[in-house]
């Protein structure tokens, strides 16, 4: 489980976490277990799919070189760049945080946190992968709601859509469009089976002055919507039903079932 490791991480001396959290990132971190033993080729493996996906780097911690308690840990046995920043109480902490042992490799990523969320959910993949943590037979479903409706667009500022513009916001949100757009939460959400997205879809806005309202934070203007939109609005007009649906992805579905990872 991807756990948070930032108030742990802000009392150490590595700039490396300090920095990240001054500039209102995170500090998060995963357990692989039994891989304290992993080689610098290895590592460095992971280091580059964690850069491949945006991250600056990886930090690791090795706890030691075979399983045993964290009781029986010394700063000796840690192996990482960050070993002389922390104190090992700190590593100590961090691990138990994790679920860790003595044996268990720390991956650890400092940074904005939707991008420390995401390259974590990928390396927690890749373990699970390479250690074979799940069991091949067994499906495991979950649906993912609560999706934020809006995005900001760091380099232009605008608003953008998290899903589509058509995505109806939740109910009990609709006044955080006013105030805080940020906030609002959308009536879309994804299927996900042993952690792929087999399925999406979302609840459509379906009255003319809400579809409005949200094309204009977007950034268009009333003419801009008229022109581009007018038709729709106008067919709103008449009593639109509220609507929605989800499309899946049958390849995805099979290649589950076949238990492939690809079926190209």
């Amino acid at each position: 489980e991807i756990r948070d490791l930032s108030d742990i991480a802000v009392q150490s001396s590595f700039s490396i976490f300090r920095s990240a959290i001054a500039n209102g990132g995170k500090v998060k971190g995963i357990c692989a277990p039994g891989c304290a033993t992993y080689t610098r080729r290895q590592l460095d493996e992971l280091n580059k799919m964690a850069q491949g996906l945006g991250a600056e780097g990886l930090v690791t911690i090795s706890l030691g070189t075979s399983a045993g308690s964290l009781n029986d840990l010394t700063i000796e046995m840690v192996r990482s760049v960050a070993a002389k920043f922390l104190t090992l109480d700190q590593i100590k902490q961090m691990a138990e945080r994790l679920g860790a042992n003595m044996g268990d490799l720390l991956l650890i990523i400092a940074g904005e946190p939707k991008l420390v969320n995401l390259v974590l959910a990928e390396l927690r993949q890749e373990m699970g992968h390479r250690l074979k943590l799940a069991a091949p037979e067994l499906l495991v479903f979950a649906f993912i709601v609560d999706f934020p409706l809006l995005k900001r667009n760091e380099e232009t500022g605008q608003w953008e859509s998290e899903h589509h513009p058509f995505t109806a916001p939740r109910d009990e949100d609709m006044s955080l469009l006013d105030t805080s757009p940020e906030k609002a939460r959308g009536k879309h959400y994804d299927m996900i089976c042993n952690g792929c997205e087999i399925g999406g879809g979302s609840l459509r806005i379906h009255t003319s002055g809400l579809q409005r309202k949200v094309f204009r934070l977007l950034g268009y203007s009333d003419e801009e919507i008229d022109v581009q939109f007018g038709h729709m609005l106008e067919a709103f007009e008449y009593g639109a039903p509220p609507h929605g649906g989800i499309a899946l992805g049958l390849d995805r579905i099979v290649m589950l079932l076949a238990g492939e990872e690809t079926i190209r």
